[in-house]
């Protein structure tokens, strides 16, 4: 079993169903491109070698697919924002479910124990692609769709597919330390790992 780290927002959003994708940075543009030649005129380069195509580049012991942290079938607990207390019935609480956060003394995600997670997935899909890639169905799936206003009562259908990528392009480099962003932020168009998930109960994460 794997952690996951996510905030607040996003939590939230997979407790309410609306999250089931998530993006993570795997590289800059740079790292991975077309590299035609002579002799391999579909040929791709990665990180120093070059490869006769880019399905080769992905499938190779040491191409890209071979970094990615997570794996379709892995079963991961989610790290958030939580507080412990002293309850034997309730020795966690979650910021969140809680509606006044102000008043908890709360711990970074990252200091999470395995034994405090309340939510688990199962990676269903992985894959990479150009974070600009990303299209109105992507962007739903990643939970933006509630947490930000843009619902189709607000907007026109057509008016949602142009805003929902540029709110989550905000979102994106909100994420992004700043000293990072020439070359992880939106504007980069990095390549990132796309990890696609389903929640499941605590009895099946342990269970597998």
């Amino acid at each position: 079993m794997k952690p996951i780290l996510f905030n607040t927002d996003m939590v939230r959003a997979i407790l309410e169903g609306r999250k089931t994708v998530t993006r993570l940075v795997a590289f800059s543009a740079e790292e991975l491109k077309p590299f035609p030649t002579k002799g391999y005129p579909d040929g791709w380069w990665f990180r120093g070698r070059a490869y006769v195509s880019k399905d080769d580049a992905m499938i190779s012991p040491q191409g890209v697919m071979s970094l990615c942290r997570y794996r379709p079938g892995d079963i991961l607990y989610v790290r958030e924002t939580f507080c412990r207390q002293h309850s034997e019935k309730y020795p966690f609480v979650y910021k969140a479910s809680v509606e006044t956060p102000a008043a908890w003394n709360w711990h970074p995600s990252i200091h999470m124990p395995r034994e405090a997670a309340r939510i688990f997935l199962r990676v269903t899909d992985v894959r990479v692609e150009r974070l600009q890639n990303i299209d109105y169905e992507g962007c739903k799936a990643e939970g933006i769709w509630d947490d930000y206003k843009t619902t189709s009562e607000q907007y026109h259908e057509a008016l949602a597919k142009k805003a929902y990528p540029v709110v989550f392009s905000e979102l994106w480099d909100s994420t992004i330390k700043p000293a990072d962003r020439a070359l992880y932020g939106w504007a980069a168009n990095p390549w990132v790992w796309v990890i696609g998930f389903e929640r499941i109960s605590r009895k099946e994460a342990e269970s597998e």
